[in-house]
């Protein structure tokens, strides 16, 4: 029998070696520089150890700095078993308990009676350097779940000790040692501590022991990890780029909105605020009604045996807020669906009167945790731009076309044209049989190769009743929004029994597609004012532009300005202030007016404005009407 196994390398080259080869003398094969910069590889699409043996012919991939996500997975996993050492060191009395890789960097939870202070992030920072510039190797090693139990009560970690007990007894445990610090982990780990180069401490948190309210609280430190210096540097300008905009202080700068104690997750919108939110429902009842989809209006509190029957009272229930009166449960309705479904059925609708579109900007409520808040990202009470279509099976394609085709269009005006998507498939909770859901996820797919969408699989994450697409977006600081859905849904109208009578004069099931495009008004709000920093265009803006006085013998020319932008539509404010028209433009520029224009006598004098747009140093003399004609023209095209 050959002793000779064949490696089959990305680039399409086969490599043969002996059994037992390892990853790392796989990459020192192919170049010294490669073995040296080496992290894991990947074996068969399995990542691994680079010291693992390979039995067996396999295809294989080599994992550096440069491998995007498994390396930043890794090096963030390494971070956090560095900075756990780095704890034990300084603070030997700490219990160490689980320490994962996470979205940009990695946490650890510590057990310690005294709490953590912000000094002392500086001080594990600086031991976390010294550990990696000791080169310390990561092995791994399988022990027996009852030995390591054993172990780890012995140096007095519990807190490991009962992770590893809940782990069945046949199971072999693996274990990572670097130094002196071993922690569980399945790995795999890069072969040492020297590949963790560009990191930093970032904040203290509190966390439940394994979740639960009704454990001990424990301290959490996040850090996060990169591949390169750059990739760091860049990671924390766009932090520092986030905290200047966040939509909690912009708000509160630009006079938007406000929230407090006595309505937890719900927003005061002041008058600003609520005319950027009546600006984006304008927009939105336009396009709808282009699109042929009829506005409705449905009840706030519907009782309880409607839920029961949708389901909603069994998947839902601890996120509804409910009333009692009169001997009846009430709930305040957390979406809209069944109650569409009830103006559907009150009327047999026939195949010809398909689709119909039927949308309502609907007021819910959602009872989230109050931890999980978070300014009007995250709220309580929200506006749904919602709609339902109700549809003939071999409609679904036709209406998904015609749905994203819109939904790219509000995007792009609102200055998002990088959208991503996500196909959801059938969660483990679900209602209906797994035919429905296979029926389901076929027309959706079908729909989606009609629409011609690239969409990248998000296993079981679908709705409780269908299959969806998650529409996200990306903001000019490259972080992403899951905003608009689109699900397909044969359960509903079964279960609230909607019918219409098809060409061949048989009652039918219509297709209910539930679909939104902003999804939340107050999250997508929070979006724009992050994205844009405050900085609205012209078409969004609450005050559109500012007529300032130079001098005050020309205050009555200022008002017969705003008289006449106010006249040509534009929402614009006089500021007769005796004030130097220097100080009113870098107030008015503070509160990011898109336009001002400055008045005289000699604009007086020849019927014109002076006008300095946002961001801009020159002014521009022009006429009442060119400007006029200048800021409808951006406003139409959504600039």
């Amino acid at each position: 029998m050959s002793n000779q196994i064949k490696i089959s390398l990305p680039d399409g080259a086969v490599r043969e070696f002996e059994k037992g080869v390892s990853g790392f003398e796989i990459a020192k094969s192919i170049s010294i520089s490669l073995a040296k910069v080496s992290l894991a590889i990947r074996v068969d699409g399995e990542l691994r150890d680079l010291s693992r043996a390979i039995d067996a012919d396999a295809k294989i991939e080599i994992i550096t700095p440069k491998s995007g996500k498994d390396a930043l997975e890794i090096i963030r996993h390494d971070a956090a078993h560095i900075m756990a050492e780095a704890v034990k060191e300084l603070f030997p009395e700490t219990q160490v308990t689980i320490g994962p890789a996470i979205e940009t960097g990695f946490f650890y939870d510590f057990a310690r009676k005294e709490p953590f202070a912000l000094e002392d992030l500086s001080a594990i920072e600086n031991k976390m350097r010294e550990i990696v510039k000791r080169d310390e190797k990561l092995v791994r090693e399988v022990w027996k779940r009852d030995d390591a139990v054993k172990f780890f009560e012995s140096i007095g970690e519990k807190y490991k000790a009962e992770i590893i007990a809940s782990i069945p007894s046949s199971e072999d445990i693996s274990l990572y040692r670097q130094g002196n610090f071993i922690d569980l982990c399945r790995g795999p780990h890069a072969p040492s501590t020297s590949h963790v180069k560009h990191f930093k401490l970032m904040k203290l948190a509190g966390a439940y022991w394994r979740g639960d309210a009704k454990n001990e609280m424990l301290q959490r430190i996040y850090g996060t990890a990169w591949e390169s210096e750059e990739s760091l540097k860049n990671h924390l300008y766009m932090l520092e780029e986030a905290e200047k905009r966040d939509h909690r202080k912009i708000g509160r700068a630009l006079d938007l909105f406000h929230i407090q104690e006595e309505a937890v997750g719900s927003v005061f919108w002041h008058p600003k605020g609520w005319t950027v939110f009546r600006e984006i429902e304008k927009y939105i009842r336009e396009k709808l009604e282009r699109d042929g989809y009829v506005e409705v209006k449905t009840p706030q509190m519907v009782d309880k045996i409607l839920w029961e029957k949708s389901g909603h009272w069994e998947k839902f229930r601890e996120n509804m807020f409910v009333a009692e009166s009169e001997d009846r449960t009430l709930a305040i309705k957390p979406m809209n669906c069944p109650c569409h479904v009830q103006i559907f059925n009150q009327s047999l609708k026939s195949y010809r009167q398909l689709p119909l579109r039927m949308a309502e900007f609907g007021a819910c409520h959602r009872n989230e945790s109050s931890g999980s808040l978070h300014g009007i990202m995250r709220v309580r009470a929200f506006t749904q731009d919602d709609a339902h279509i109700f549809c003939e099976e071999s409609q679904i394609n036709s209406e998904t076309v015609k749905f994203c085709a819109l939904l790219k269009e509000v995007y792009s005006d609102f200055g998002f044209e990088n959208v991503m998507v996500k196909f959801s498939t059938r969660p483990e909770k679900r209602a209906g049989s797994d035919e429905t859901w296979d029926r389901a996820e076929a027309a959706l797919e079908d729909a989606v190769k009609a629409a011609n969408l690239d969409c990248e699989i998000n296993p079981g994450e679908g709705a409780f009743y269908g299959p969806k697409l998650e529409f996200t977006l990306v903001d000019a600081l490259k972080r992403e929004w899951q905003c608009g859905t689109l699900q397909v849904d044969f359960i509903l109208p079964e279960r609230l029994d909607a019918n219409y009578i098809a060409s061949d004069g048989h009652k039918k099931r219509p297709v209910m597609l539930h679909r939104a495009i902003l999804g939340s008004f107050e999250r997508f709000i929070g979006i724009l004012i992050e994205n844009y920093a405050g900085k609205f265009p012209l078409w969004l803006a609450p005050v559109q532009m500012v007529v300032a006085n130079i001098t005050n013998d020309s205050d009555g020319y200022a008002m017969l300005v705003v008289d006449e932008l106010k006249a040509a539509g534009f929402r614009v404010e006089a500021d007769l202030d005796a004030q130097k028209i220097s100080y009113k433009i870098r107030e008015h520029s503070l509160k990011k007016i898109p336009y001002i224009l400055a008045v005289g006598k000699k604009e007086a004098e020849i019927g014109a404005v002076s006008v300095r747009k946002f961001g801009e140093e020159n002014q521009n003399v022009m006429t009442i009407a060119e400007f006029i004609a200048l800021a409808k023209q951006q406003i139409s095209e959504k600039k």
